[in-house]
């Protein structure tokens, strides 16, 4: 029997529940690797410390792993559209990343450990403050603040 590929098993999913975009799809998997090599990196750069050894092991992706990943390459590619890139895929929470993971999971596109489930992904980041906040205008930051509390005397 022939291996699905990436592409077939997305159909697969798409074809029987069309909540998420396919590029969402593409994006989560782009954002798996770029993880992956994030890990791979900051191993390489431990073991450039003395007294520690890299390992070659592909290292398990936890779900907060994968979130900071999917921070790291959406401001990458998308800046402050982010936000707006993921509204358009059906994508308004890291829940809803985590419900990503877990469909590819059931389609075997994913593994995951028996510790992992949809709940690692639920207390992730809040979209406006990671994607958003960071480009606005120091005015526009100034504007949104809260009222300075005077003591009255």
């Amino acid at each position: 029997m022939q291996a699905t590929t990436f592409e077939e098993a997305l159909d697969q999913i798409l074809a029987k529940n069309t909540r998420y975009h396919r590029d969402a799809y593409i994006f989560l998997k782009e954002a798996l690797d770029h993880t992956r090599r994030m890990l791979d990196r900051e191993k390489r750069e431990k073991a450039e410390k003395p007294g520690k050894r890299a390992t070659a092991k592909e290292q398990h992706v936890t779900g907060q792993e994968l979130l900071a990943g999917v921070r790291e390459l959406a401001l990458e590619l998308y800046g402050p559209m982010a936000v707006t890139v993921f509204s358009e895929w059906g994508i308004l929470s890291c829940a809803d990343f985590g419900e990503m993971v877990f469909i590819m999971v059931e389609n075997e596109m994913f593994k995951k450990t028996e510790k992992d489930s949809r709940a690692d992904f639920a207390n992730g980041y809040d979209f406006y403050e990671t994607f958003q906040k960071p480009f606005l205008p120091r005015s526009r930051l100034i504007e949104i603040l809260p009222e300075p509390k005077v003591a009255k005397a």
